[in-house]
């Protein structure tokens, strides 16, 4: 197998159809509600004809919570609520239905899938379909040692890229993108930092779980150090997630370019998935359009992150459980626009009024009396 080239996506991923689009805003001028009653409705609503190559835009059907789980070496360091090495405990509120995203993936009636790739637990103690695609156990302590070895990155990604092309061929049209993890939003903070080229206290908050002023501290001086690993090697996507990434972070970023290869649009969640969207970003400039942000997390770096991409949440909230619970409740209103889009009817054409009471009953003919 060729050694993986991120920078070879910049030619593979296209822009949303802009012909589709231009066509979509036409329709819009022509319905009976007016321009911009909809507010951001018909923004959404016209992206996803475009992302969809279809006007009228077609009903969102089949979309999928997809959340990437794993542990960072990085929590050792006390930076997270969490203990180390319990993202498992994560998972598992999922699979029993009693965490935030599952409640509400059952109201909404969304299926939710859940890939390993780099919990540190042992494998038994979640089901075989969650476990077997694991990269390794945990993801080095990123402030001394890399997250990942060359091949740990390079197989990382792959999972990604084997995971959206899972999805799109089962005919998943919309993807909910989360993270279940501890540490990760250190190694979040850590890429967009380095990407952003600013300092560690413009970027580290204080995750999902909500961490003490202490606590705050000891993460911040993590991304710190952390940073003066990242920024040698800002040139080399692979490399910078092998070195402050990790196993799930490495997944995400993969599964990020191959969606957008294959045409499949993402809501993107909260930190995590924006620090790999940054990532996949500086891989394929176009990787972008084919995302929306779900919401505001709370966390600064994720304000960076999305202000840098252009992606404005379409939620605001001050929901910072994670999971992917956030970008979920945007899904509704991506529905909405769907609909609205489809089946709000059109304004009649005068012209066509015209020639229609022109043929009722009663109405005046050539000479101006009523006909016969």
């Amino acid at each position: 197998m060729s050694r993986l080239n991120l920078d070879d996506f910049s030619d593979l991923i296209e822009r949303p159809d802009s012909g589709t689009r231009r066509d979509a805003e036409e329709r819009r001028e022509r319905l009976a509600v007016p321009p911009g009653a909809l507010g951001r409705l018909d923004e959404l609503g016209e992206w996803l004809a475009a992302a969809q190559a279809s006007v009228p835009v077609k009903a969102v059907e089949q979309p999928r919570v997809l959340l990437f789980a794993g542990d960072h070496g990085v929590a050792e360091l006390g930076v997270s609520a969490r203990e180390p090495g319990s993202a498992h405990r994560l998972v598992r509120d999922v699979l029993e239905g009693t965490s935030t995203v599952a409640v509400l993936a059952r109201r909404l009636g969304v299926p939710v899938r859940i890939v390993d790739a780099g919990l540190d637990c042992d494998p038994a103690l979640l089901p075989e379909e969650v476990t077997r695609h694991r990269v390794r156990r945990g993801s080095g302590r990123i402030d001394i040692e890399d997250a990942l070895t060359a091949d740990e990155v390079e197989q990382a990604v792959r999972l990604g890229m084997a995971i959206a092309d899972a999805e799109a061929d089962s005919g998943t049209d919309l993807v909910v993108l989360g993270d279940l993890s501890v540490g990760g939003t250190t190694a979040a903070a850590t890429l967009i930092a380095a990407l952003c080229g600013t300092d560690a206290s413009v970027v580290t908050g204080r995750g999902g779980a909500g961490i003490d002023d202490l606590t705050w501290m000891r993460k911040c001086a993590a991304v710190r150090d952390a940073l003066r690993r990242a920024r040698p090697v800002l040139g080399d996507q692979l490399e910078l997630l092998a070195t402050v990434g990790g196993a799930d972070l490495a997944a995400t970023t993969g599964f990020l370019l191959q969606s957008a290869v294959r045409r499949m649009p993402v809501i993107l969640d909260g930190v995590v998935s924006a620090a790999c969207a940054m990532v996949a970003q500086r891989a394929a400039f176009r990787a972008p359009d084919w995302w929306l942000a779900g919401q505001v997390s709370g966390e600064p770096a994720q304000a960076k992150a999305l202000d840098r991409m252009a992606l404005h949440p379409l939620l605001d909230h001050g929901v910072t459980v994670g999971e992917g619970a956030g970008a979920l409740l945007a899904l509704p209103m991506v529905q909405a626009a769907a609909a609205l889009a489809a089946e709000l009817p059109e304004r009649p054409d005068p012209a066509d009024t015209e020639a229609q009471e022109a043929q009722e009953p009663g109405a005046a003919g050539p000479a101006g009396s009523p006909e016969a």
